[in-house]
């Protein structure tokens, strides 16, 4: 069974960077399986279909991105910078994971729309009642600007547009 998992592990992982790259309508199943050392047939062992193979995907970027906000425990009044740091560590470590969550919502396939949605609202609900627990006023309106925020960094890291989110420095 651990040997199963094994593979089916190393076929999310090499997804990743499949998906990362190419996108998810220009990756198939057949690199994904090339990049993971296996056959295609192997891939579909594990997943029905691309799509299910890409919510496996997207559901492990989101559920690092979760878990790392949910750890953060920091004062009222340096929860979001704390939290900020967090993210830019995610984007050093798992840059093609974040790169997914950053184009996922452009996935026009109904499927993945719905599942990125409730995955989005997760985040939002999750932030909101960490911001509201810590005492931070407006919690659901910094909950969507947090988001809001994350989601221009991770545009600035890709096109290299540093001044997207140091404007301020660079006016």
């Amino acid at each position: 069974m651990a040997v199963r998992e094994d593979k089916k592990e190393i076929i999310i992982e090499n997804a990743v960077g499949v998906f990362a790259e190419r996108g998810y309508y220009k990756a198939t199943t057949a690199m994904v399986a090339k990049a993971a050392g296996v056959t295609q047939p192997y891939v579909f062992h594990f997943f029905e279909n691309k799509e299910e193979l890409f919510k496996a995907v997207i559901d492990r970027a989101f559920g690092r991105i979760y878990y790392t906000f949910s750890e953060v425990n920091a004062p009222a009044d340096q929860l979001i910078e704390t939290m900020g740091h967090a993210f830019e560590q995610i984007i050093q470590t798992h840059r093609d994971e974040v790169l997914m969550v950053m184009q996922a919502h452009a996935i026009s396939d109904t499927g993945i729309r719905d599942h990125v949605s409730k995955l989005f609202l997760k985040m939002f609900e999750s932030l909101s009642m960490k911001f509201e627990n810590a005492g931070i006023s407006n919690a659901k309106e910094t909950a969507a600007h947090f988001i809001g925020t994350g989601l221009l960094i991770t545009l600035a890291e890709v096109l290299n547009l540093p001044q997207l989110t140091h404007g301020k420095d660079n006016c």
